[in-house]
């Protein structure tokens, strides 16, 4: 069997049931008839017979019908250890022989506690106090909230501090302030009246810099229009956000170096306060445990989510300063306040699988052996960077976007009704290998255990699926 389908293999034996085809189909027609899907046409989906997952194993992915798929999306970027790691599974089953839930409101629980203290220890210095919430948009809107109410309390002098500044092209939720943030047009031009204003900045994109420039000769140029709109507008300005060393959702923008740190610098510079969404970035995916470590940077506000369950449980929290924290102190009638929560915040399930997630990065030593893996990944990558419609394999950590292009000598994108990325997606899973694009931007990002064979393998699937789809274009 060719390497690059071996993944894609029917399960034999008796320790694993595989659903009947009856099943399946059932299956198929109810999802179809019941359930609508996040960021899909489902006119487009009913016309499709969808695969539906019945169980995970390591890195694979497993449907129904027993076929076998790479996750090379780790479902969402969530995933770190795999599917079925025992000793996450474990962690869930010991919890839930003491209490599934209890509120925050008025009580702590155990596990939320020393989850918040274990926060702490691994968090870039500084950041001291841990807000809970459920998801990546939660914690980006409690960022920004806690960011304005905190200016809002400092003093008459400060209360012109209600905007932000924010990134073209960022995405960083779903709820309306978190779109507000955001600058995906396809995503959320729609919402446009019900959204509030901020600054936006170009992203540091080196292959269709706005400025025309090359790096490094161009000295981080694309920083001179940030520093222009803060030092022209610091008195009304909140905070700054960003995706600390690449920019996920709207194409994998890797940040080139000292960019990160030149923000820091500028917003401590102007007065204004920092967030970092490392939503996507936290919890090893770029090769170090936050993605703000590559530049030893500590912001105001990280957003934490996806990664931090090991994939798991909903959990998300925002980390913040002591100083920020003393700005909400005051007596009940001063109303400093942060009136804000939710119903599961905290919640002891996901605190607890969450701390032995951390446990299983120490015991592991994940963090020590990833630099081989990534060196493995970034090897691997170079294969497609001379295929006729690559125009750039951007990579950090085991995060990488590989961006499809029609010429590359102008680097003319496909329009996005070709749906390029789609369509080699679905000829990956052909292949064994699950993996969801953006436009026109290929996403891989698989868990962090994956072996090196797996990491090679997953590449040459991307490779293979592309030449297959782009054969005849011109």
């Amino acid at each position: 069997m060719p390497r690059h389908l071996a993944s894609k293999i029917r399960i034999h034996g008796p320790a694993v049931r595989r659903s009947s085809k009856n099943t399946t189909n059932r299956l198929q027609r109810d999802d179809q008839k019941f359930v609508w899907h996040p960021f899909t046409q489902m006119e487009e989906w009913m016309q499709e017979s969808p695969i539906i997952i019945e169980r995970g194993d390591g890195r694979h992915l497993i449907d129904t019908e027993g076929n076998r798929y790479y996750d090379g999306v780790s479902s969402l970027w969530v995933n770190i250890h795999g599917h079925r790691t025992a000793a996450l599974d474990q962690a869930l089953r010991t919890q839930l022989e003491k209490i599934a839930h209890s509120t925050l409101l008025g009580l702590g629980n155990v596990p939320s506690i020393e989850l918040a203290r274990q926060l702490i220890k691994i968090s870039p210095l500084g950041l001291q106090k841990v807000f809970y919430s459920d998801n990546g948009s939660t914690a980006m809107e409690i960022a920004m909230k806690l960011a304005f109410q905190y200016w809002q309390q400092q003093g008459r002098q400060f209360r012109r501090k209600r905007k932000f500044i924010s990134f073209d092209m960022a995405y960083h939720g779903d709820s309306l302030g978190t779109v507000s943030l955001s600058g995906i047009s396809l995503f959320h031009k729609t919402y446009k009246p019900l959204l509030f204003r901020t600054f936006k900045a170009d992203p540091p994109y080196c292959y269709r810099c706005p400025l025309q420039l090359r790096h490094p000769t161009c000295y981080l140029a694309c920083l001179h229009p940030i520093e222009s709109t803060l030092r022209e507008h610091h008195q009304s300005i909140a905070a700054l956000v960003i995706e600390p060393m690449i920019q996920g959702v709207g194409g994998m923008i890797t940040s080139p170096k000292g960019y990160l740190r030149a923000i820091r610098e500028l917003c401590t510079r102007y007065n204004v306060l920092l967030i970092a969404d490392e939503v996507a970035t936290g919890f090893g995916r770029t090769g170090k445990m936050f993605a703000c470590e590559h530049e030893s940077v500590t912001p105001d506000f990280m957003a934490v989510s996806k990664g931090l369950t090991g994939g798991y449980m909903p959990l998300a929290a925002t980390l913040t300063t002591q100083e920020i924290y003393d700005g909400f102190l005051g007596a009940y009638d001063d109303f400093k306040t942060f009136f804000h929560g939710h119903s599961y915040t905290g919640n002891p399930l996901g605190c607890a699988v969450a701390l032995a997630n951390l446990k299983l990065f120490r015991r592991t030593k994940l963090l020590q052996i990833l630099p081989q893996k990534v060196r493995t990944f970034e090897v691997a990558l170079r294969a497609l960077k001379s295929l006729a419609h690559v125009g750039q394999v951007r990579q950090i950590g085991l995060m990488a976007g590989i961006e499809l292009i029609q010429n590359k000598k102008t680097k003319q994108p496909y329009p996005l009704e070709d749906r390029i990325g789609h369509r080699i997606a679905m000829e990956t899973r052909g292949q064994g290998l699950i993996i969801r694009p953006s436009g026109n931007i290929l996403i891989l990002m698989p868990p962090l255990t994956a072996t090196h064979n797996e990491l090679q393998v997953m590449v040459d699937i991307v490779k293979s699926a592309i030449q297959s789809v782009t054969r005849f274009q011109c």
